[in-house]
């Protein structure tokens, strides 16, 4: 069994749920079959070769059009604190007395994401060359997806007159040109790159196997939460980077077994238990 939290528990317990109440065949088309998360484009992110430059968080916005954030100079300086409406990735620091390192926010795109199991309109969707898509004609507003998230990625954009959930696309109009993502392309370092799942896990496992003592000794994100498209390098434990620690077990997987173990539960024992007051009260002449 995996190990996560109280609160992640809970989060995938009521993703079971609602889940099966909603939409109960979301969760197994979040993989496409047949196609193996390999070939799967993804991003593989170096943390100790990273500036921290936010030259990433830039070219995501001028490629997707969006707004500056409120004190960001719309420059390369320009480093929000959180994700946002506005802000599909950015560059934050961690730091604790002398250490510290850079580390990149943006959506996992997920092999076997909560989101799409999560969504009851299909309005995410896993595409068959790895990025999670957003469709928001079909989006009815329910944020149910900032519920599933296991990394906390989607935003609302709760100032607008008619809200738009938002995350990292991956560049999937750029892919479908055959161009790479902004972020990976614009790196002046070489931090972030992308390419096919596949060989981004291979490059990675020749860096640690290459400098092991560079390296916490894991490609984060080859197995985590069942695997993601976008993985790290890090010389620093990824729990101190916000990268939660989910075993490897896909999310939906485990929302479909707390699922299969509480929904029965409500669905028979709520009217019995229902009935068994109902005969207490009559006997006892309360009704």
């Amino acid at each position: 069994m995996p190990s996560i939290s109280r609160r992640d528990f809970i989060k995938v317990a009521g993703l079971g749920i609602g889940g099966a109440l909603l939409a109960p065949a979301t969760a197994s088309a979040a993989t496409p079959t047949g196609d193996d998360p390999n070939n799967y484009i993804g991003m593989l992110y170096d943390a100790t070769m990273c500036v921290g430059c936010n030259a990433c968080t830039n070219a995501c916005r001028q490629w997707n059009s969006t707004t500056a954030e409120p004190g960001g100079e719309g420059g390369i300086y320009d480093a929000p604190r959180e994700l946002s409406g506005d802000t599909w990735t950015l560059i934050q620091l961690y730091r604790e007395e002398e250490n510290y390192s850079f580390v990149k926010r943006q959506c996992m795109h997920c092999v076997d994401p909560a989101c799409v199991s999560g969504c009851p309109v299909q309005a995410l969707q896993k595409s068959s060359t790895g990025p999670v898509t957003y469709d928001a004609g079909r989006c009815i507003g329910c944020r149910y997806c900032m519920y599933t998230c296991p990394f906390d990625v989607p935003r609302f954009e709760w100032e607008e007159v008619i809200p738009k959930v938002q995350k990292c696309t991956l560049c999937n109009d750029r892919l479908e040109k055959g161009l790479g993502t902004a972020c990976a392309e614009i790196c002046p370092t070489g931090a972030l790159v992308w390419g096919r799942r596949g060989d981004l896990i291979a490059e990675a496992e020749s860096r640690l196997a290459a400098e092991p003592d560079r390296y916490v000794g894991k490609v984060y994100g080859k197995d985590d939460a069942g695997g993601t498209s976008v993985m790290y390098l890090s010389a620093t434990p990824f729990e101190n980077l916000g990268l939660p620690s989910l075993g490897n077990e896909p999310i939906p997987a485990l929302s479909e077994r707390s699922a299969n173990i509480f929904l029965p539960t409500i669905l028979i024992g709520g009217p019995l238990l229902l009935a068994s007051i109902r005969a207490i009260s009559k006997r006892e002449g309360w009704a």
